[in-house]
């Protein structure tokens, strides 16, 4: 069984930062990729940021050079750190990481974390 958990969000005023984090657990073999998505309220939800095993990391228009993705292999976790926060990011941030199992290959999703941006 495997399980993403997300934490780090919550409520920051317009400027401030949060630092979201995704640990994966389970019988995981290898992970491919792992990504960031948000969802709006009203809105399709949408990818932030990808890291990909080999590639550069790969993000959204809007968050170029302010929502670094990274990486820690050795624990399967996945964070995005997010600076300059305005209130247009207020979302549920969603954990996604394409892996193996000891038994099979699949797409997984984490619980979603709010994060809300309001003075």
């Amino acid at each position: 069984q495997v399980q993403l958990v997300e934490s780090g969000g919550g409520l920051v005023q317009p400027g401030g930062s949060l630092r979201l984090s995704c640990a994966d657990s389970g019988s995981i073999v290898a992970i491919y990729a792992m990504a960031w998505y948000r969802q709006a309220p009203g809105k399709q939800r949408e990818l932030v940021a990808r890291i990909t095993s080999g590639v550069s990391p790969n993000y959204a228009d809007s968050v170029k050079g302010r929502f670094p993705i990274s990486r820690d292999n050795a624990k399967n976790t996945v964070f995005l750190q997010m600076n300059s926060l305005q209130p247009e990011y207020t979302a549920v941030y969603y954990c996604n990481a394409v892996l193996r199992t000891t038994v099979t290959r699949g797409n997984y999703w984490g619980q979603g974390t709010q994060v809300t941006v309001s003075s």
